[in-house]
């Protein structure tokens, strides 16, 4: 049987949950990897067979996405391309992790793919969102990489095809310490922004992970290190807390670990506001930004007790089982028209 998993390279949290589920499918396999996006630190369990432009945003140093510069890459010729020529009913399973690429080549050619991420959960009412809904925004998380067939993951099991999340091995054999530092994962701010604000802090050490160092440098309570995978796990695993953005893998890894989290969504980023608010129904402290005006909030966390620690199952198998099941399910796709609507038979989730 041959299998194709399709993940974004946009971030690590998808590619850390593709080191944890490829090993599994691979006894079911012949396993092909198709990324788009070069923005991920960490590295794929082995190479991937297609590798595409896709859609990247990138960050500002502020805590925003950079508009402009993210409208200045976008291929959309080379997009439409990939699309049309990738070779997707080569494959028995098609398995999607928010990659935009060969869903769209699925779609396009009415053939089954089965989401497994954290936005799929967006496609239930159930999941957490704040008091104001931004329609636009669901609907472009809803679209980025459409699938018809949905496997969600998020904090907690808000409906019937949402799992917790798939918490990677590398996090659950780490060996868990009290080294007294704190993390810091805001690949969205500068780093001299954030030694200056986080500076005002006393007593305090902290560990900032930086896109925009190549070494390693310390200045005074301060270490910056460039983001990698082993380097990330055993500053966690020793941390008080992890400072972290509205992201889903990061706090979800913490909580496990029983670390202290904050979360600071990006700005306009919508998906991580969500994020925020599902945090903060669980009890994690959400910011909007950091600055002056936020740092009483910051102490109190960082003065704040150490959380007891969440123990999510480690359930991959069983959703690598779910996502056979699926595929055994009864499936039909058929077009009404060139702009991506259809009409389908069989189950939805």
């Amino acid at each position: 049987m041959k299998i194709l998993y399709a993940v974004l390279g946009a971030g690590n949290g998808h590619v850390s949950r593709a080191r944890d589920i490829i090993p599994h499918l691979e006894k079911h396999g012949d396993v092909d990897i198709a990324v788009s996006g070069t923005d991920s630190q960490v590295d794929l369990p082995r190479t991937a067979v297609f590798h595409h432009h896709g859609m990247i945003f990138y960050l500002g140093r502020r805590g925003g996405i950079d508009y402009w510069k993210t409208a200045q890459d976008l291929r959309l010729n080379t997009l439409l391309h990939d699309i049309a020529t990738f070779p997707i009913k080569d494959y028995d399973i098609i398995i999607n992790d928010f990659e935009p690429i060969t869903a769209y080549a699925a779609l396009r050619a009415g053939v089954r793919a089965i989401s497994v991420s954290h936005q799929a959960s967006f496609w239930s009412l159930k999941t957490p969102r704040p008091a104001r809904r931004n329609l636009l925004a669901e609907q472009i998380i809803r679209r980025y990489a459409p699938c018809v067939q949905k496997i969600g993951l998020h904090f907690e099991p808000y409906d019937s095809f949402i799992r917790t999340p798939i918490i990677r091995s590398e996090i659950r054999n780490l060996e868990i310490k009290q080294e007294g530092h704190y993390t810091v994962y805001l690949p969205a701010y500068a780093d001299e922004y954030l030694m200056e604000i986080l500076g005002q802090i006393p007593n305090t050490r902290w560990e900032i992970f930086s896109k925009r160092i190549p070494e390693e440098v310390s200045y005074d309570r301060f270490t910056i290190k460039p983001i990698a995978n082993e380097p990330y796990l055993r500053s966690l695993a020793g941390c008080a807390g992890l400072l972290t953005g509205g992201g889903f893998e990061s706090p979800a890894e913490s909580m496990f670990l029983g670390k202290k989290v904050m979360m600071v969504p990006q700005r306009a980023q919508y998906e991580q506001v969500c994020n925020a608010e599902a945090g903060r129904r669980l009890g994690i402290p959400v910011i909007t930004i950091v600055d002056r005006t936020t740092l009483p909030m910051i102490v109190n966390w960082v003065e704040s007790p150490p959380l007891s620690r969440v123990l999510y199952p480690d359930h991959t198998e069983e959703i690598v089982e779910e996502i056979l099941k699926k595929q055994r399910s009864p499936y039909s796709v058929r077009f009404k028209n060139r702009n991506d609507k259809f009409t389908h038979s069989g189950p939805f989730v």
